[in-house]
């Protein structure tokens, strides 16, 4: 139980709906700030201006899963208030105050480096990524079957890293019938590409492998699938860059070449925020009852 906490949530998505619902569950009280357009109601819940957050009496803050912006701004679906998480703000909280956001920046990293206070990346939990990356799989499935004229069945895909996300994506398109190609950098992954059956291949040698490509899926958060990639794809091929913003693609070439690109973050929050709401939510009332609530009560 969270009895006795107080808790702010500022922005996000239609997950952050299932998050407060499981924390307002186990008792903590939450101000919510960013939800004032959102027809929502729920016991020990309540609606807040961001300015008039007292921030000395908060035991932890919950960001959206994209955390802040370079400046510090952090994006409201539904609210138009400008809020701006600063040092200033959270200088004013207690000792044990600890922020949670599911990606991360430099400008946030400093922040709470500067201010002391504990930064949890929940996307950099192994529980996490491979929980979402089941919602990320179907939504991936589903825009490649949307956005394509040729079954998976069949069909000639590269996916662009190893990670979580891209293990299970290159699992599920493999079973769909498709044949699957995956790169990646690491002698270990390449191994382990080769014992799921998939054929390996080093991504310097992207611009040779995407030459028979239908669908390219790529999981890596850096400029990876440039102008020359893309120049040495067929005309037909579709990019689905699922990495967190702004991506690996060159969109701007990708358009000019007439190449069907899609930037595609946050998936989970699209195709099944219930179900990646609910992922949230459990792992974030373990951690705030572990980290936050014994904390403050050692105190």
């Amino acid at each position: 139980m969270l009895t006795g906490l107080q808790i702010a949530i500022i922005g996000g998505d239609a997950r952050q709906l299932e998050v407060i619902r499981k924390l307002a569950d186990l008792d903590a009280r939450i101000s919510l700030i960013g939800f004032e357009q959102l027809d929502f109601v729920y016991s020990g819940v309540t609606k807040e201006k961001f300015k008039d957050i007292n921030f000395a009496e908060m035991d932890c803050i919950i960001l959206p899963i994209t955390g802040t912006a370079g400046d510090g701004k952090i994006e409201l679906i539904f609210s138009n208030e400008e809020v701006v998480l600063t040092e200033d703000i959270l200088v004013e909280t207690p000792p044990y105050f600890t922020i949670y956001t599911g990606i991360s920046n430099e400008y946030l990293n400093q922040l709470a480096k500067k201010a002391d206070r504990r930064l949890v990346k929940l996307f950099e939990r192994d529980d996490v990524a491979i929980y979402n990356s089941i919602p990320t799989v179907e939504g991936t499935i589903m825009m490649a079957i949307r956005h394509t004229e040729f079954t998976i069945h069949g069909s000639n895909v590269a996916v662009l890293g190893l990670g979580r996300v891209g293990m299970s994506i290159a699992r599920a398109f493999h079973h769909l019938g498709a044949r699957v190609k995956v790169g990646a950098r690491k002698s270990e992954n390449l191994a382990r590409i080769t014992e799921m059956g998939l054929k390996p291949f080093h991504l310097k040698q992207l611009e040779q492998e995407v030459k028979d490509i239908d669908i390219c899926i790529n999981t890596i958060p850096h400029l990876i699938v440039n102008a020359s990639v893309i120049q040495k794809m067929p005309a037909h091929t579709l990019i689905l860059d699922i990495a967190s913003k702004p991506g690996g693609t060159d969109f701007r070439y990708a358009e000019k070449r007439g190449i069907k690109a899609l930037l595609a973050p946050s998936l989970p929050g699209i195709v099944a925020p219930k179900t990646a709401g609910r992922i949230l939510g459990n792992v974030l009332a373990q951690l705030i009852e572990e980290d936050v609530l014994k904390r403050k009560e050692s105190l």
